[in-house]
């Protein structure tokens, strides 16, 4: 009689560790940037008044329906600063920690989708898309919301998709939604405030103190490029946005040649525009929308695999 295979043969799968797929890969990117947010969470400036009075700075230009529960919460935040920002540290830890744990993941990214939503009102004031001082250089329409939509669109399910974004709900959502964010920077950039010829210019100035100074001589050489500029920047910045925004509607190729104009769009806000965030100054709280619009666009980079037609009909959870 034949010798039967030992038992733990039969399991090589079953032992196995599960790969890092392209979703996965993004989905550990997002945890990345939670994990940076706790870290400079835990900067002195944070545990002091000034953590909530720079809070409080983002409520005026508001609806009172907006502003009030701002400045409500600033003053909680003025008032007891150690305890508050310890737990604001540490939700943002456990989020980051939750993503990159499997059996956590979802329960990570719902969680973070809530605490996207009032971190977006009560920390940044809705980005400053109610007033009329948002401009996509300077971080509008905030980082974190855009934190909120990538969980939405890196939800864990086992459906195909021509891109990773298009996999939870289908490609003509996720479109739309790529399409909704892009064109929303693009209207911003042509708000009434950013079509002065000086306020490029004394928004970009304005951003030196406080950085290092290869950050800030940076600062002074883009704010002379855009003195006097101002209008015609703004618009030449709208119609590109707007480019990214439609070429997602185009066949693979186009769409791939808008995700890398939108990595370098992004990547240019975010070293002009947004200083890194101000994470060098010892004052940004999170690296801003540049580092997390360079994830968005490589969550809609096409895939390259066959067999991978999407519908928008009713999807099964992995």
């Amino acid at each position: 009689m034949a010798a039967q295979p030992a038992a733990w043969l039969d399991q090589p799968k079953a032992l196995a560790r599960p790969t890092l797929d392209t979703r996965r890969w993004l989905q550990l990117g997002l945890a990345g940037i939670w994990l940076l947010d706790a870290l400079l969470q835990l900067q002195s400036f944070m545990f002091t008044k000034a953590f909530g009075q720079s809070l409080a700075a983002t409520a005026p230009g508001n609806p009172a329906i907006i502003a009030g529960p701002i400045n409500w919460s600033a003053r909680i935040i003025e008032a007891h600063p150690t305890w508050t920002n310890a737990l604001f540290a540490s939700i943002q830890l456990f989020i980051a920690l939750g993503i990159a744990w499997r059996p956590t993941l979802r329960v990570s990214l719902a969680g973070s989708v809530v605490w996207s939503l009032g971190v977006w009102w009560f920390g940044e004031g809705l980005g400053g898309v109610l007033t009329s001082s948002a401009d996509p250089l300077a971080g509008a329409p905030g980082a974190v919301i855009i934190y909120g939509l990538l969980a939405v669109l890196l939800w864990p399910v086992d459906r195909p998709g021509p891109f990773e974004a298009a996999r939870p709900f289908g490609q003509r959502t996720a479109r739309l939604l790529w399409l909704a964010l892009w064109g929303g920077l693009c209207y911003l950039a042509i708000e009434p405030g950013d079509r002065t010829a000086q306020g490029l210019h004394d928004m970009i100035s304005s951003m030196a103190a406080g950085e290092p100074g290869w950050i800030a001589s940076l600062d002074r050489n883009a704010a002379a490029l855009a003195d006097g500029r101002g209008l015609l920047i703004s618009v030449l910045l709208a119609l590109v946005l707007a480019v990214i925004a439609a070429s997602i509607f185009l066949p693979p190729p186009g769409v791939r040649a808008a995700a890398l104009l939108a990595c370098a769009v992004a990547l240019i806000i975010w070293i002009v525009g947004e200083n890194f965030g101000a994470i060098l100054a010892g004052s940004g709280t999170d690296p801003n929308t540049g580092a997390v619009l360079i994830l968005l666009a490589a969550a809609y980079w096409p895939s390259r695999r066959r067999g991978e037609a999407v519908t928008d009909g009713p999807q099964r959870c992995a």
